[in-house]
């Protein structure tokens, strides 16, 4: 997809930034967007909301925060050298280490397209009264004939738009229903750790934080790129991108609050037990009523769809750097990428029988998987060999390995809290 762009000479190119220019550069966070407001980022929110009621918020606000700083390392890393992050870990980590790597975040990308699948898969269960697995199946089959013809780029911005209403629907919500905000206001910036909460705590954390979305971001960033030879291009591309990544960020914290803030209000406030995705759709009641079910099974099914193509996107990214090649779905070691990730994910869904508990915990292992991932990119993004003068500066690289930390400790924090 994007062999092409990098091939392009446009030396002669003179960049143009007018007052409007910022809006060419608005899109790759927002594809990141969607692919953190997924069908298993919503069973983690519900999850978080329902049986913690305000106590998690504060996550949502360190993942976020997390996030942009994260996604816009990732985003510097294609800007400045014209290589997406499996790419670079293929060229300048040692062989071994670079399989062990990049393989562990294909096993991300396949938990994630799990989580996308499994999500579309309950919409059309909701809609359709089709069994889950056979949803499954239909969902998996149309998402790959859109990666392999490339036709998801004629309908990507209206997946975008939709999902972009449904998340304006929960945040308008907000005002229908009794929200503590003295409290919310608190646990956005407190951290706490009710008892048995470590589960939901890292699939939050993986819901928002994921490894694919790194992966990717840093592969369709080079759609909107330029001369990189031209030092002052390659600066407004950096001021312009992080203006989209923490513009696109931002609307996602939004988004993900207000479920959980809904999920308080509702369910941990009546004490309702949440044992089904299916059971959200009465967080829309008191705005649509009674149509309230079809809209949400609606917007889950173009969320899970939406997100299931930038997993599939990622996977073959991912696996195509691995050959020290850009994601191109033409090419046979992209599209076998794609295939890995929705087929595998696909075969596991058939063995799951809680379909909520299964985004739960495909959500857990991304969390898992971060601090790899994280780890990967700080150490290219600090490298002069990768990065040239562009590479992190000490606070940068201090701050971001600092975040890989506390991924960690979370991890260290989950694993002893199973036993």
């Amino acid at each position: 997809m994007f062999k092409l762009l990098k091939n392009i000479d446009r030396k002669g190119y003179k960049a143009r930034y007018g007052g409007l220019e910022i809006f060419k550069f608005i899109g790759p966070g927002l594809l990141v967007t969607v692919g953190f407001i997924d069908p298993g980022n919503w069973a983690s929110n519900l999850a978080a909301g329902a049986n913690y009621g305000y106590a998690l918020l504060w996550m949502v606000t360190l993942s976020t925060v997390m996030l942009i700083l994260l996604q816009h390392n990732v985003a510097h890393l294609g800007i400045a050298t014209g290589l997406c992050l499996s790419e670079a870990a293929a060229i300048y980590v040692k062989p071994k280490y670079a399989r062990l790597l990049l393989s562990s975040a294909m096993l991300a990308s396949i938990s994630t397209s799990l989580a996308e699948i499994l999500g579309g898969a309950i919409a059309l269960n909701m809609l359709l009264d089709i069994p889950i697995r056979a949803a499954a199946v239909l969902v998996t089959i149309f998402v790959m004939i859109m990666l392999y013809t490339n036709s998801y780029r004629m309908i990507e911005k209206w997946i975008i738009a939709f999902v972009s209403v449904i998340g304006l629907s929960f945040l308008y919500e907000l005002s229908l229903v009794n929200i503590d905000w003295n409290t919310a206001i608190s646990s956005w910036v407190t951290p706490s750790f009710p008892k048995g909460s470590m589960i939901v705590i890292m699939s939050v954390l993986g819901a928002v934080v994921m490894p694919h979305n790194l992966f990717l971001h840093s592969e369709i960033i080079q759609s909107r790129q330029w001369n990189r030879e031209n030092d002052k291009v390659i600066k407004k591309q950096l001021k312009y991108e992080f203006f989209d990544t923490l513009f696109s960020m931002v609307i996602g914290w939004a988004i993900n609050s207000a479920m959980i803030l809904l999920a308080a209000a509702t369910f941990f406030k009546t004490k309702t037990e949440v044992t089904e995705l299916q059971q959200a759709n009465k967080l829309l009641a008191p705005l649509l009523g009674h149509h309230a079910s079809f809209v949400f099974a609606i917007a889950l099914l173009f969320a899970g769809i939406a997100s299931t193509i930038t997993s599939g996107m990622a996977a073959g990214s991912i696996f195509s750097g691995m050959f020290k090649e850009p994601y191109d779905i033409k090419d046979n070691h992209s599209r076998l990428g794609v295939a890995i990730s929705l087929v595998l994910a696909l075969g596991i869904i058939f063995l799951i029988s809680n379909p909520f508990n299964g985004l739960i915990i495909s959500q857990m292992f991304l969390s898992i998987q971060l601090p790899f991932t994280i780890f990967l990119q700080v150490y290219l993004t600090s490298s002069e060999k990768v990065m040239g003068k562009y590479k992190n500066s000490l606070f940068s690289k201090i701050l971001l390995y600092v975040l890989g930390g506390i991924v960690t400790l979370l991890n260290i924090a989950l694993f002893v809290s199973m036993f």
